[in-house]
């Protein structure tokens, strides 16, 4: 099943299986779909400009019994109560006034080290490898695959127990 949300003639995909479905089967299908257990820290951050992609990662995040909390920049996330009860980041690279990685990179300087995933819908090699190299959990790109997306969660949580020292 794929999921597809256009907004000001982007379209972003969410790929639920694999088969292509109209929005309408689309819907309808993720309904029927089974809910999973979360047993990990549950709340996720979503940083994102775009709120077509914004909601529907919430949508997909929340179907997968995570607790999600939305933003429109990174600005708004940094000034909210969420910040400290975060407990897995997902953030665009590509926004306004503050990227992703320079969120990212601002967090690890003021010691929140939040486990952080970046996406993109243009993936750079450069940019990958020296936002892995600082710690970032993953790096994807547009349209994010659900399974990858779940288990880079499943790493983030599974790395943010292990303790750490943030410099």
């Amino acid at each position: 099943m794929l999921r597809e949300y256009s907004w000001q003639q982007a379209q972003y995909s969410v790929v639920l299986s694999g088969a292509r479905l109209g929005a309408a089967e689309a819907a309808e299908a993720a309904s029927d779909a089974p809910e999973t257990a979360v047993t990990e820290p549950s709340l996720i951050s979503v940083v994102d400009d775009d709120q077509s992609f914004r909601d529907s990662l919430r949508r997909l995040l929340k179907s997968h019994g995570y607790t999600v909390a939305v933003f429109t920049s990174a600005a708004e996330f940094l000034a909210s109560a969420q910040l400290p009860a975060t407990a897995c980041l997902v953030a665009d690279i590509h926004m306004p006034a503050m990227t992703g990685a320079e969120l990212y990179q601002h967090l690890i300087a003021t010691g929140h080290a939040i486990p952080t995933i970046l996406i993109t819908a243009y993936p750079e090699d450069g940019v990958r490898q020296r936002m892995l190299s600082l710690g970032v959990s993953c790096y994807l790109h547009k349209p994010l695959d659900e399974a990858v997306l779940i288990e880079c969660l499943r790493r983030a949580f599974v790395r943010d127990k292990t303790p750490r020292v943030v410099p």
